[in-house]
């Protein structure tokens, strides 16, 4: 490549990433959802009813608890805090939501779903539900959702259907109908729609009361109200300076030990932080104060990367390659060790999305987009980088040797 022509890259690559810092590092951090800790939200604790004859058991509200964790996996509500309290209550904290008391109600639904004939007798009820999707007609762009059952299901609502044809079957929701469509003809594929004049929302909303199943008892609101952040802004203030500070510092390491190759590291990493961010607030994540250490270790593994990456080019240089032999030779020797070492990170990370909740899945989804986006900056950014500086120079005091 032309030398000046090099340059010209490099200048307006660093200029570009300049630029992107300045004007997107505010607006990304300010449009990134923050979570109970850091920002504050709603708490709810819901009471149980008990009714005659049926005992509210720490079983029942086990389940309760499972099926509202369900729904609020479902929702996309973004950190949400729950858990039993006592004997029959549930204590549900939401992040600042935009209408959280609307994702509560959700929550605390029974939705006890039931088809009834026109005597009100009841013909299939939800227990033999296995999915429920919101639909979209693309004809009529009107929203509608489309259930599957069981065998046991399909078998009872064959019968619905076949001995209520040209009738009425009516929908019922916890005890209000909120449908009742004309049976033009037997149906004995297990599948059914509800259909009544639902907007998108209404349609996912009932979806996911569907698919996540019945309560097992009823809820009543026993109290709400707001809650404040958990960390203070003076604290949150001070956390984020300390982090600040570190990663300046990193940064005045990087360019004094590896020189020019140290540059280029910390142009990757800055690339690499707006790419975090930016996957952030397009994936609707939460930044709760684990969540901030995440994306720290995050920004420590893709600074590892890079020393690795730099520590095999140098030994190659002192075996006698030539500059732009010992950076092809040192991306392959450092490739497996860097991956090795995401993948495994990777692993551990999808356990914990996978069993844990609330703050602890919030750092390892953080901690997961960091892992991806770093084998991008430090395997193809960063090479790309040292490919164009080789041509600038191949002065090998300038990459630490």
């Amino acid at each position: 490549m032309n030398r000046n022509l090099s340059i010209a890259i490099s200048a307006v690559i660093v200029i570009a990433l300049g630029l992107a810092v300045f004007f997107l590092q505010k607006p990304l951090v300010n449009n990134l959802d923050l979570g109970l800790d850091l920002r504050g939200g709603l708490r709810v604790v819901l009471q149980a009813q008990e009714k005659p004859g049926e005992p509210i058991t720490d079983d029942t509200i086990q389940k309760a608890v499972g099926i509202i964790r369900d729904r609020v996996d479902s929702l996309g509500v973004r950190e949400t805090s729950l858990y039993p309290q006592g004997k029959d209550r549930v204590v549900i904290e939401i992040a600042g939501e935009d209408d959280p008391e609307a994702a509560v109600d959700i929550l605390k639904n029974v939705a006890q779903l039931e088809f009834q004939d026109e005597q009100g007798n009841v013909l299939v009820s939800g227990k033999n539900l296995t999915d429920a999707q919101a639909r979209v007609n693309p004809n009529t762009q009107e929203a509608y959702v489309e259930l599957k059952f069981d065998k046991e299901g399909a078998d009872l609502f064959a019968q619905a259907t076949t001995a209520n044809v040209g009738k009425p079957l009516v929908i019922v929701l916890d005890g209000k109908p909120i449908s009742a469509p004309i049976v033009n003809q037997a149906i004995t594929d297990g599948n059914a729609i509800i259909e009544g004049n639902f907007d998108a929302k209404e349609a996912q909303d009932l979806a996911v009361l569907l698919r996540s199943g019945a309560l097992p008892v009823s809820f009543n609101v026993l109290e709400k109200r707001s809650i404040g952040p958990s960390l203070g802004a003076d604290s949150l203030e001070k956390s984020l300076k300390a982090g600040m500070i570190g990663i300046l510092a990193v940064f005045l390491f990087m360019l004094g030990y590896y020189r020019l190759p140290g540059l280029i590291a910390d142009i990757s990493i800055v690339l690499y932080g707006l790419l975090v961010l930016g996957s952030m607030v397009l994936l609707n994540a939460v930044l709760t104060l684990p969540g901030i250490a995440a994306f720290v270790l995050s920004i420590g593994m893709a600074v590892d990367a890079n020393i690795i990456i730099y520590e095999r080019i140098k030994e190659e240089i002192r075996w006698g390659k030539t500059l732009q032999a010992a950076i092809d030779a040192g991306f392959k020797r450092a490739f497996w060790t860097i991956f090795d070492s995401n993948l495994t990170t990777l692993m551990v990370t999808v356990v914990l999305m996978y069993f844990g909740t609330g703050s602890v899945k919030g750092f390892a989804v953080t901690l997961s987009i960091g892992l991806i986006i770093n084998m991008f900056t430090a395997l193809t950014f960063t090479r790309y980088l040292l490919g164009l500086a080789s041509n600038l120079t191949k002065n090998t005091k300038l990459y630490g040797v």
